[in-house]
């Protein structure tokens, strides 16, 4: 396995108490975040989301993106099952690190969207990957899963890893005028689906 089990502890949050479980990818040496909440037993799927790190949205109220507003509602949805989990991946701006992704914001600012950046930076349109996510569900004894994603590619890779995805719940959140381009991007470009959500 690559990834490792590191601390648990309690998190009092605006949506409850959940638990804050720390691993560590063995091959990048980076940190990776399970949000838990209720118990999983038996062959349930697991209400969950798969999150990767957004600085600007998730802690700076950023209106570039829906990150923020994702997570929120994510949380907000376990809340009110009172049972799921939230895999909190660190790899920033797609993947490509809290640095150039600012450099990508100010391609934005001139004009690039979000793909185009990534690329103009020399980067692929999204250099994420999901193989921590099979191991860290396989941790808490999950097997299947409701995910709640609009991103198909989050879909496979469970699949792909041996967690069966039984459905996907879509996160859809009010858009404003600061990144309506990006949403149509991510649908365009990335093939979310966000419109037929």
């Amino acid at each position: 396995m690559s990834v490792k089990f590191v601390a648990s502890s309690k998190l009092q949050t605006q949506f409850g108490l959940f638990e804050m479980h720390g691993f560590e990818d063995t091959r990048s040496g980076c940190e990776h975040l399970a949000l838990t909440k209720g118990s999983f037993t038996g062959d349930q799927p697991v209400l969950t989301r798969i999150h990767s790190e957004c600085l600007t949205g998730d802690a700076l109220f950023s209106l570039r993106c829906d990150c923020g507003a994702q997570l929120k509602k994510a949380m907000e949805h376990i809340a009110n099952q009172e049972c799921g989990i939230i895999l909190y991946l660190r790899q920033e701006g797609r993947g490509i690190g809290l640095i150039n992704k600012i450099k990508a914001y100010h391609l934005q600012d001139h004009g690039a969207d979000t793909v185009e950046a990534n690329e103009r930076l020399g980067f692929s349109a999204d250099s994420r990957n999901y193989e921590m996510c099979t191991e860290m569900l396989k941790y808490f004894g999950i097997r299947q899963v409701c995910l709640m994603t609009n991103n198909p590619h989050k879909i496979h890779a469970l699949n792909t890893g041996g967690i069966n995805v039984v459905k996907r719940m879509s996160l859809i959140t009010s858009g404003n005028p600061h990144n309506k381009r990006y949403l149509a991007t991510k649908t365009n470009k990335l093939g979310h689906l966000l419109e037929t959500a």
